[in-house]
């Protein structure tokens, strides 16, 4: 079979790493994260839900950042496939997920357990370790790994 390669996509897929290493915050609690991402949610907070991944590398320093989900009042959807490639290109060790809950309501919703439990699965076949799913509002925040629901 001959194939045209004139006519097939070129994939592209970057990261550009322009942070020293030593420049980067480091995540250290649920608290550390949870500022990070509340400053990421700053614009949406009381209107709709985002959802955020930090990725991080093996000493817990941030690589960066990227959003994953932008929804409604009352959920996102969130591709764990589009998680996985970005966590594999940025070659990081830990992830930690974030969304916010426009009601200001810090419990967590099945759903939110639910793809907490699918991501963490997912991460630990490629060797990354899921850190934590937080829920960020105005107020406070919920960490479902200091809550144990995973």
């Amino acid at each position: 079979m001959k194939v045209d390669f004139y006519n097939i996509p070129e994939i592209k897929v970057s990261y550009s790493d322009k942070v020293k290493a030593n420049e980067r915050p480091t995540i250290t609690c649920s608290r550390d994260a949870s500022r990070i991402f509340r400053e990421a949610h700053k614009d949406c907070m009381q209107h709709h839900e985002e959802c955020y991944v930090m990725f991080l590398n093996r000493a817990n320093r941030v690589l960066g950042i990227m959003l994953v989900g932008v929804g409604g009042m009352s959920g996102t959807v969130v591709d764990i496939r589009i998680i996985l490639q970005t966590a594999l290109k940025v070659n990081c060790s830990g992830i930690c997920l974030a969304h916010n809950h426009p009601s200001g309501a810090l419990r967590p919703s099945p759903q939110d357990v639910f793809l907490t439990k699918k991501l963490k699965e997912a991460c630990g076949l490629m060797d990354i370790q899921l850190l934590d799913h937080i829920i960020v509002t105005e107020e406070s925040y919920v960490s479902l790994a200091d809550e144990g629901l995973f």
